[in-house]
């Protein structure tokens, strides 16, 4: 899949392409299902960090080891592994076949389906990194998290009480027994105003863009609110709180391993798309009324 034009998701175009080789501690990923995230869809409408096509969006993927370059050592031709390769550099997830640095991938943990692994990677590296490297969440905190069955929320959610974090979540009202079913404690509607009552909050996610007022008034003195669009990284800043870029991380990803294997952490996939649908997928996606995560496989 490429782009010629910023644009819609109708500027989004199947095309035929060379297998590519991997470089010096790369590996060649046969991808087997990648994530859609909305990173991918502001990127293929404003260039963001890619800046002008012809590019290739997605950045998490999971799949089968199909060939390894020089000096790799952690993984063999056949292994089953997931990562977020290269970003916010181009890894174009979203092709047959991937490269990507080794120690940017983990093995595939043997209780996730592809599709499952698929969707893990970026949104569960951006959930570990806001709630465990930035916040340093403790047992017995409490915890916000807005959008709590979207494609981070729901991965949020689950790492925070294996965290033994108290948590709340938003989402509207026919997700509620969903967002319960993660671990949640308490489940609110998330409509302008239905955060007034929350009080005394020691970490909250801002997982959609032009809340930070609305979520600063939740926390409590040493409160810390983290944010993810890039769209509040002022506001945010301002007041008093921070703006997070999720990294290509191993480590993490092993840690997320670990809590699915553990039976704390799992990914729920919302739809499958075929790559050759990917126009539905964003469109799909933009709409922003996903449970859990949208995948593509090939």
């Amino acid at each position: 899949m490429t782009q010629n034009v910023l644009g819609d998701a109708s500027v989004l175009r199947v095309t035929e392409a060379d297998v590519p080789h991997p470089g010096p501690t790369e590996i060649l990923v046969e991808m087997h299902a990648a994530g859609v995230n909305p990173v991918d869809w502001k990127v293929r409408s404003g260039g963001g960090f890619l800046g002008t096509p012809p590019f290739t969006v997605g950045w998490e993927l999971s799949g089968v080891v199909a060939a390894t370059g020089t000096g790799v050592t952690r993984f063999a031709v056949g292994d089953e592994v997931f990562g977020m390769p290269r970003f916010p550099g181009e890894a174009a997830a979203y092709a047959e076949y991937v490269t990507g640095p080794a120690r940017q991938f983990a093995l595939k943990p043997l209780n996730l389906s592809h599709e499952q692994a698929g969707g893990l990677a970026l949104a569960g590296l951006t959930a570990w990194q806001v709630l465990v490297e930035t916040a340093g969440v403790l047992e017995g905190q409490r915890v916000l998290v807005p959008a709590a069955a979207g494609g981070v929320g729901h991965l949020a959610v689950q790492i925070a009480k294996a965290r033994g974090a108290y948590v709340i979540g938003t989402a509207s009202a026919p997700k509620h027994d969903f967002v319960r079913s993660l671990g949640a404690d308490e489940v609110l509607d998330h409509q302008p105003g239905d955060l007034a009552g929350v009080k005394d909050i020691d970490v909250a996610v801002a997982t959609i863009a032009g809340q930070i007022p609305e979520l600063v008034a939740t926390l409590g003195p040493e409160g810390a609110l983290v944010a993810l669009n890039g769209a509040d990284e002022a506001a945010v800043i301002e007041a008093g709180g921070v703006f997070l870029l999720a990294e290509p991380d191993r480590a993490g990803l092993e840690h997320l391993t670990a809590l699915v294997l553990d039976g704390r952490l799992t990914v729920h996939v919302d739809r499958v798309f075929p790559l050759d649908q990917v126009v539905r997928a964003h469109e799909y996606g933009e709409l922003g009324h996903t449970t859990g995560k949208v995948v593509l496989t090939p």
